[in-house]
């Protein structure tokens, strides 16, 4: 409880924690804060050894990392911490709230002073979001888990229904190679002579494969600049080489003569003109070839109505790239266009601006001159007055000095002496006045050396909150150290034991092979058995003499803690008397003067 926590601990951690108001609200939203860790699973607040300001700032770390958010705390655990380390630990959760989105603010020092009724809202929201954290979580692990278990097991209805489906899968597959098999549309003529590259030609053909494609992969390998030679020349070559075999094919049915469905898509998508072209030809052509019984003229038209295709699609290439060219331009000048138009319009309000700032500068202007004229004016006469009233004063002081040259009578010599005297006098006092004043400086400076109770208390403070910091940091510097060595040690011992098991592993076929082997190995293993005990009775003597000397140590610990609490009763005892004291010496002193003043009015 609330009730429970001191405002300033004892002096054995040396910190002091700041003020909290200790009344029921408080104490009610502490407990409520309790209640709703415990509800959110941090047991840890059930402790009651645990201090309440290690409850808080452990339920908030707790929930904050539940919500996969980092705080960066201190490796090394610390049961008692100062004001500092409290203040920022604190600031490093106050840091990560923001971060996570949190509606409410809080100040380091109200988590330092359990200010409960302003860190519940914190916590309770703090409680939601890793709930929240939490049940997205458990759905995420229970779908992985589920489709884990689905991918190594299977249960009989879902074995027939996975059949089913990759019977119809395998079924639509066969329908689709089948539909989109090649077929055969020509044949050779028999007796005609054949090499490799013609009949080549002639089994693309025969299939009807689209030609222009491996043109087009000759076309795009050359370059730039000996593009089109090269294409008028494969052009030639390529319609003498198919002109040839196609006088050697002959048309397998009369249906064969007919443009396949890819070819019509192709020409569908050349210019009106063109189509409408292809068209008329492809009509008397297949008029033709009704009326003709021979293969030869209809192989031959859907020859060259493939290169008409090949030659119409390579300048829609063309005028595709020109068009894209054309209208990235289009969009840069537009962009451009746009941009003039904006600064445009920029620099004409800026004018307008100007302008209007301009003139009403001006009319300022002309009224300042006004008015500065006006002054200078003013100071013409102002000038002229003062020359003439200076002419006056000159004639006058010239008048006066006159007359005391012309006659200085014994008076006036009696007071310059006088004066004189009186002047000595002034600068010898003036001397005797700095002297006196340079020693006051002097007894100055030296009261202000000496420092006073309240600058003593500060310097005693300061001191003491150094030497916190100096022992925190040394306390800390030593348990790095610390578990440094433990870590090295026990590195150290681990690659002992896997070099003995790896030389065990080497060396035990060799020693099961012969009876003396395997009574050496079995001696050798016990030798570094024995070895093992004895370093580990080492270890634990080592552990054990620590442990006692840790045990001794927290004696004296306890010992000089109570010697420092009756030095600490002992000093307030001391304090109080010492006030005592200086109050009967101040009645006393009253008394003798009081006495004294009787003595001389009886006198």
């Amino acid at each position: 409880m609330l009730n429970d926590v001191p405002k300033r601990l004892p002096r054995s951690s040396e910190t002091t924690e700041a003020d909290v108001r200790e009344d029921e609200e408080q104490t009610k939203r502490f407990q409520d804060i309790i209640d709703l860790l415990l509800a959110a699973g941090y047991f840890r607040a059930r402790i009651k050894g645990l201090s309440n300001f290690d409850k808080v700032i452990g339920g908030m770390t707790w929930c904050i990392e539940s919500c996969n958010f980092d705080v960066d705390i201190d490796l090394l655990f610390r049961e008692n911490l100062t004001i500092g380390q409290k203040i920022s630990l604190t600031e490093k959760i106050v840091a990560m709230l923001p971060k996570m989105n949190c509606p409410y603010r809080i100040e380091p020092h109200q988590i330092q002073g359990l200010d409960c009724i302003h860190i519940f809202p914190v916590i309770q929201w703090l409680v939601k979001r890793s709930m929240e954290t939490r049940e997205e979580t458990s759905e995420f692990v229970r779908s992985f888990a589920l489709s884990q278990f689905r991918k190594k097991h299977s249960f009989s209805e879902d074995k027939e229904t996975a059949q089913a489906t990759k019977e119809n899968l395998i079924r639509n597959i066969q329908l689709v190679k089948k539909s989109y098999e090649p077929r055969r549309l020509f044949k050779h003529k028999e007796g005609a002579k054949r090499d490799e590259s013609t009949r080549f030609l002639g089994t693309v053909l025969e299939y009807e494969a689209p030609l222009y494609s491996t043109k087009i992969g000759i076309a795009s390998e050359t370059t730039s600049g000996d593009a089109e030679e090269n294409e008028n020349k494969a052009e030639l070559k390529e319609k003498q080489n198919t002109e040839q075999v196609t006088g050697n094919l002959a048309a397998i049915e009369e249906s064969s003569a007919r443009l396949s469905v890819t070819t019509v898509g192709n020409i569908v998508g050349i210019q009106a003109q063109e189509i409408a072209k292809v068209a008329e030809k492809y009509a008397t052509m297949s008029t033709s070839e009704n009326e003709e019984t021979s293969g030869t003229s209809s192989s031959a038209a859907v020859i060259a109505l493939e290169k008409q295709r090949a030659t119409l699609q390579n300048r829609i290439r063309k005028l595709t790239k020109e068009r894209d060219a054309l209208s990235a331009k289009h969009a840069e000048l537009t962009g451009r266009l746009n941009e003039s138009r904006t600064k445009r319009q920029t620099i004409e309000r800026s004018l307008k601006k100007a302008e209007e700032m301009g003139i009403n500068e001006n009319d300022s202007i002309y009224k300042r001159l006004e008015e500065l004229l006006l002054v200078h004016d003013g100071l013409k006469e102002q000038e002229q007055s003062f020359r003439e009233q200076c002419k006056y004063d000159l004639n006058l002081l010239k008048d006066k000095l006159e007359e005391i040259e012309s006659g200085t009578s014994e008076e006036e010599e009696d007071r310059l002496k006088e004066y004189e005297q009186q002047k000595e006098a002034v600068m010898k006092v003036r001397l005797q006045l700095a002297k006196k004043n340079r020693a006051i400086a002097s007894l100055t400076r030296q009261l202000d050396d000496v420092p006073g109770r309240s600058e003593l208390t500060q310097y005693q403070r300061r001191f003491m909150e150094l030497y916190n910091q100096v022992s925190a940091k040394h306390k800390e510097t030593k348990q790095y150290y610390t578990l440094y060595n433990t870590l090295d040690d026990t590195k150290l011992y681990l690659s002992k034991e896997l070099s003995l098991l790896n030389s065990i592993q080497d060396n035990y076929n060799e020693a099961m092979a012969s009876t003396s082997a395997k009574e050496q190995f079995l001696k050798q293993f016990e030798a570094i058995v024995t070895g093992v005990k004895r370093n580990k009775e080492k270890v634990e003597k080592r552990c054990g003499d620590e442990k006692n000397r840790r045990d001794a140590l927290s004696r004296q610990l306890i010992t000089l803690i109570e010697q420092q609490r009756k030095y600490v009763a002992a000093v307030r005892q001391l304090t109080i008397e010492c006030r005592k004291n200086e109050a009967l010496l101040a009645q006393l002193r009253g008394m003798d003067a009081s006495s004294e003043q009787y003595n001389a009015a009886q006198r």
